[in-house]
């Protein structure tokens, strides 16, 4: 073992029989020994290659060790240094100056050999299980962020999965998913930049309502082919059938959360996909909801799905350009949408004509 390996240590005292003593001393214990006869000294060595442990006097010509060791704590290099002062001044009030300044232990002089021995053994040992400890919970905290990235990612993976069910029987599913999502995202964070529902909104509800929003049609994966895909408009019966894909959605979604409890996009991916036909005045399915008592990210899906269904062409009816759109959408303001949302979206419509030309179909292009 070399002396830099059982540890350094700097000294600083402005005697120079104490400097030689404790030098000899502690080499003969085949530590490193760094000695200075001044505090302002030892600083820039101290910053630029730390020891391990630091003797301190206090009474010193310049700086004395209650000001060298605070300097020595306001450093970042150096503020983790262990700092054990040696003085003759020993009265009570010294010693409690010493250690509000930030030493860790005091030792009077004359000292005894022993004693200061044993005491540098200490607080060396202690000084290397705390960075042992440090640099473990550094470790500890990469690994689990590694091991709930992985996991956000599969589960990520298997809603995509799930979702692209769909996305077989209905080819423009896909793309509905898509700028939807990208929507929920806008309206949320523009929401957050208006200053409104900000006891709910935050990056991590961002990140969830843009991770959920495809769930929001999952349960149309039910739905009989001659409806869903039907070349016309329903009849009466046929949309109580189309109805059902809320409940079924949010009834295979809550059958995951009972796995997941604590998921909050699988609990949020529950709220929008059973409040994104809930409307304003009480009047939307599947529960008649009104207001507030529709969960928040219901009533961003809400306005998301409707502008990209009135945008987009189907067999029956063409799409409708962005003012077109924008106008049944801004109607809707207290009626059908929360009026906050929809003044985001008024905030938003250079970004929602943005998505909506980036990701659109070969049939929904315009002529």
């Amino acid at each position: 073992m070399t002396k830099d390996d059982k540890g350094r240590i700097m000294i600083i005292d402005d005697t120079p029989a104490n400097l030689d003593v404790l030098s000899q001393i502690l080499s003969e214990e085949h530590y490193t020994v760094l000695p200075f006869p001044r505090g302002r000294m030892a600083l820039k060595p101290a910053q630029t290659n730390p020891p391990d442990l630091i003797l301190l006097d206090i009474m010193m010509p310049d700086m004395d060790g209650y000001e060298t060791c605070a300097m020595l704590k306001r450093d970042e290099r150096t503020r983790d240094i262990p700092v054990i002062f040696l003085s003759a001044v020993t009265e009570t009030e010294d010693k409690v100056k010493a250690f509000s300044s930030g030493g860790v232990d005091f030792i009077g002089k004359p000292f005894q050999v022993p004693e200061v021995l044993a005491r540098v053994r200490t607080h060396l040992s202690l000084s290397r299980m705390k960075r042992e400890l440090k640099r473990y919970n550094s470790e500890l905290l990469e690994m689990v962020s590694e091991q709930v990235k992985d996991l956000m990612d599969s589960q990520l993976a298997t809603i995509k999965a799930i979702v692209s069910l769909a996305e077989y029987r209905d080819e423009d599913t896909g793309l509905h998913i898509e700028r939807t999502r990208g929507y929920c995202k806008q309206l949320t964070i523009q929401l957050l930049a208006d200053g409104k529902y900000l006891d709910l909104i935050d990056q991590d509800f961002i990140r969830d309502i843009y991770h959920a929003a495809p769930l929001h049609d999952i349960g149309k994966v039910a739905i009989p082919d001659n409806i869903l895909l039907k070349q016309g408009k329903l009849s009466e019966e046929e949309f109580e059938v189309i109805k059902t894909h809320v409940n079924v959605g949010v009834s295979a979604l809550k059958r995951v959360m009972l796995q997941y409890p604590k998921n909050s996009f699988i609990i949020m991916g529950v709220e929008l996909t059973g409040g994104h036909h809930e409307k304003w005045n009480g009047t939307g399915y599947p529960k008649g909801l009104a207001g507030l008592d529709i969960p928040l990210s219901g009533r961003i899906m809400a306005v998301a799905d409707v502008y990209d269904a009135l945008r987009s062409n189907r067999p029956y009816k063409k799409g409708m350009t962005h003012t077109d759109a924008a106008d049944i959408v801004i109607k809707g303001r207290g009626d059908h949408f929360d009026p906050m949302i929809v003044d985001a979206f008024i905030h938003s419509e250079e970004a929602f004509i943005g998505i909506s030309e980036h990701i659109m179909s070969d049939a929904d292009q315009p002529e």
